[in-house]
């Protein structure tokens, strides 16, 4: 089987899946055309040597996503080949997230991201805004996407209950020195995104979401186990006694922990027998430039949803 004809046959299997989920040929074409223009542009955000190009190239990205994302069922053209950014699903197929980063020159990192609805019609979609610098206490904080704690989300995991949510594991990144991972949790009151909610109970206190941090050097385990309705994560621990304030020396010690879902909250589980867990490496990591943070010009609105 040559190479030209695996290339045709994948052609003719992606044109009728699109076509089959309403896009039509004009569309497909257009959609195509913007893809070309984002994988270009993703290339360069990671890529470039210069910070403030890089930054230039996210905000072109923006406005070519949302520009892309306007034609008609775009919500089902996978923009695949657009390596540079995470695209996660949600499996009940009501929306999905894309992310990003831009690394700035001190060795920190910026993130973007949009929340695209399937609407079956008109695009709907909700920008995200790194308000990261100014959540002071991320695990006790709840907001909107106008005050997003940025991550780039690898797994969204549906929890029916009364009041539906979704749980978002995602990489963070941090600075030079240390990397951070993050379990999140969205849901839509009226219809908007709402990330953040009380529901990891560990000995009697609630956070609204959890934040890991590590040695940047280290690799951190963090993923969900669909059969046992678990999220299980490294254990973290600090080289010696006199590091164990310093997070940024921290690293997984060979033990592992987790939360499982009960009734519609995540209960923390200690140093678990997880011997066939395999080792893991952080999933949407995508080795950086060490590349100031942007200045924040608005101050964070907290919000606490009831």
């Amino acid at each position: 089987m040559t190479r030209k004809f695996v290339l045709t046959l994948f052609s003719i299997l992606f044109l009728s899946q699109a076509f089959a989920q309403g896009i039509d040929e004009a569309g497909l074409k257009q959609l195509n055309f913007y893809q070309d223009s984002l994988k270009h542009l993703g290339s360069t955000v990671i890529n470039n040597d210069n910070e403030l190009v890089r930054k230039n190239a996210s905000y072109q990205f923006i406005k070519t996503l949302v520009s892309a994302l306007k034609t008609p069922n775009s919500f089902h053209f996978p923009f695949d080949s657009v390596k540079t950014i995470t695209l996660t699903r949600s499996p009940d197929d009501k929306f999905r997230i894309f992310s990003w980063h831009v690394a700035n020159d001190d060795g920190s990192y910026r993130f973007y991201g949009a929340i695209q609805i399937n609407t079956g019609g008109p695009l709907k979609l909700y920008g995200l805004e790194d308000y990261t610098p100014l959540l002071k206490n991320p695990e006790d904080t709840v907001g909107d996407n106008r005050t997003w704690y940025g991550a780039q989300y690898y797994t969204i995991i549906p929890v029916g209950v009364t009041r539906p949510y979704y749980v978002l594991l995602g990489w963070k990144g941090n600075n030079d020195r240390s990397t951070k991972k993050v379990i999140e949790v969205l849901s839509f009151q009226n219809n908007k995104p709402v990330f953040g909610m009380p529901i990891f109970n560990r000995n009697g206190k609630k956070r609204d979401r959890i934040v890991f941090e590590y040695a940047r050097q280290a690799s951190m385990l963090l993923k969900y186990v669909p059969s046992e309705h678990l999220i299980v994560f490294d254990n973290l621990a600090a080289p010696d006694k006199k590091s164990k304030d310093k997070l940024e020396t921290y690293g997984p010690d060979l033990t592992y922990n987790g939360y499982r879902l009960k009734d519609g909250t995540w209960h923390y589980m200690d140093n678990m027998d997880m011997r066939n867990v395999p080792s893991d490496q952080d999933e949407t990591y995508i080795d950086p430039k060490i590349t100031e943070r942007p200045k924040i010009l608005h101050p964070i609105k907290k919000k606490q949803i009831q």
